[in-house]
């Protein structure tokens, strides 16, 4: 298997196609959006609205993410402890916050520092960080083989210093595909 170190960093895969107006990692196409634009959609819904819309996109980035993640799993990041760390390099690539996770027994811990969409959304009363509980719930369910849930205990816009996710698989599931 390939050392995931080896792998291109991911600034350094993209293709910025001018003539087309894309951003391309290979088919994925990347679109950079102030974090305080995305964000103020969400805080300019109804309470109800915005939970619900904040959950869908925590759903498409899981989507969408999870076919990141097989893509970075296939460039060589192939355990579960190479696929973390190239997670955690290309994070701050997309502008994404610092990423640092953590193993423990039954979960996964998620670390976000300068988090944009707590940045992006201002002061919050409820975690509003959806975008990368998505992303770690495809994360997670590659490490622990099973579809997994996230939640974010600590958020930066509700007053914490970092943004805190863990991740479980969900009891009574067979392993992911």
């Amino acid at each position: 298997m390939a050392d995931p170190s080896a792998a291109a960093e991911f600034r350094d895969r993209l293709t910025f196609d001018s003539a087309a107006g894309a951003i391309l990692d290979q088919t994925r196409r990347y679109l950079l959006i102030r974090p305080d634009s995305l964000m103020g959609i969400f805080a300019r819904l109804p309470a109800a609205a915005r939970q619900e819309a904040l959950a869908a996109m925590e759903d498409a980035v899981f989507e969408h993410g999870s076919d990141s993640a097989r893509a970075y799993r296939a460039s060589g990041a192939g355990d579960a402890r190479a696929l973390v760390a190239l997670i955690e390099r290309t994070a701050p690539q997309l502008g994404w916050g610092r990423w640092s996770f953590t193993f423990e027994p039954g979960r996964l811990v998620l670390t976000v520092s300068n988090s944009p969409f707590a940045q992006g959304y201002g002061a919050a009363s409820e975690p509003v960080c959806h975008a990368i509980k998505g992303m770690l719930r495809a994360v997670a369910a590659m490490v622990f083989e099973a579809p997994a849930d996230a939640c974010e205990p600590a958020c930066a816009a509700c007053g914490a210093n970092e943004c805190r996710f863990e991740a479980r698989p969900v009891t009574g599931t067979a392993p992911a595909p």
